[in-house]
């Protein structure tokens, strides 16, 4: 009797487990399985988007982009963008992450919101800001102009475009790895603090030599997160730069929305620009297996 009851609740609650995850299942196949596998067909036809004659080309596009100079240069880009923001938002957001843990008791609520409202701010709306404040007579060159500088053309110069951007980015997502970080440092039992504390060690000492392998495994992660957030940035970019100048802030996700619908070359090219985002995809993906499995290892390596 007891079994048939216990049975039978294990049926009802796998039940109700189904009728909250087909909700969330359905939407997840609609909004991001569709999608995925129509661009996965999509890539394979030379198709504008924009009419019926659509022609199987098979892998013609995937051979094309690895001989287009303007998709090297945006894959190239991505990765200039991420090794440039990447480092910056990780070593600025553990900083503030532990000043606002350990050092600034006081406050440190209004201090982490501060710095956490650039992440809920749409980053469009961002773009088109910081391109009026480092425009040509935007603040930036009216407070160097009160030093006697002269104004810098910081988003039209080639030289200077991509740094702009990075800082921006910089600044726009650190709110976000700071929780994260915050996150790992108060999964940290206090007692390590206080045994670190009987030990001799200062502040600096119990940081570095027991707290932070302590949440290294966790930094991996952040670290993941970081960079396939980082190589997937294209709103900044589009409203701040456009890609330009001269290519020179074009990355990935710009070159397929201006090679799917706004080509300025010609006709749209939907199709190559499924080829050119599933191109980058896989090697997003990758990035993320080697980071997980990094990740694992030094979980490992805790354990042992």
């Amino acid at each position: 009797m007891k079994t048939n009851l216990k049975k039978r609740n294990e049926l009802k609650i796998g039940i109700w487990c189904w009728v909250f995850m087909i909700p969330a299942t359905l939407l997840y196949v609609m909004f991001q399985g569709y999608p995925i596998i129509t661009s996965i067909f999509y890539s394979t036809l030379d198709w504008s988007g924009m009419t019926s004659n659509a022609v199987f080309v098979g892998l013609d596009n995937f051979k094309q982009l690895f001989q287009d100079k303007y998709f090297l240069n945006a894959v190239l880009n991505s990765f200039k963008y991420m090794l440039l923001c990447v480092p910056i938002q990780l070593a600025t957001s553990l900083a503030l992450a532990y000043i606002f843990n350990s050092v600034i008791k006081k406050g440190a609520t209004v201090f982490r919101t501060i710095f956490f409202l650039p992440v809920i701010t749409t980053a469009s709306i961002v773009g088109i800001i910081m391109m009026f404040i480092f425009g040509g007579t935007g603040s930036i060159n009216q407070f160097l102009g009160l030093f006697g500088f002269k104004a810098v053309n910081w988003l039209g110069n080639a030289k200077t475009a991509l740094g702009v951007v990075v800082l921006v980015g910089v600044w726009k997502d650190v709110g976000t790895y700071m929780i994260y970080w915050l996150a790992a440092l108060q999964s940290v039992s206090q007692d390590v603090y206080e045994a670190a504390m009987i030990d001799g060690a200062g502040k600096w000492q119990t940081f570095s030599k027991v707290v932070f392998p302590l949440i290294l495994p966790t930094g991996g992660v952040i670290a993941v997160l970081c960079v396939i957030s980082s190589l997937k940035v294209f709103d900044l970019i589009q409203t701040m730069t456009n890609g330009g100048p001269f290519y020179a802030t074009d990355v990935v996700a710009t070159f397929v929305y201006r090679t799917a619908y706004a080509n300025s070359s010609g006709m749209p090219r939907l199709g190559y620009a499924s080829a050119a985002a599933m191109t980058f995809g896989v090697i997003v993906v990758g990035i993320g297996v080697i980071g997980n499995s990094v990740k694992s290892a030094l979980a490992s390596k805790r354990n042992v």
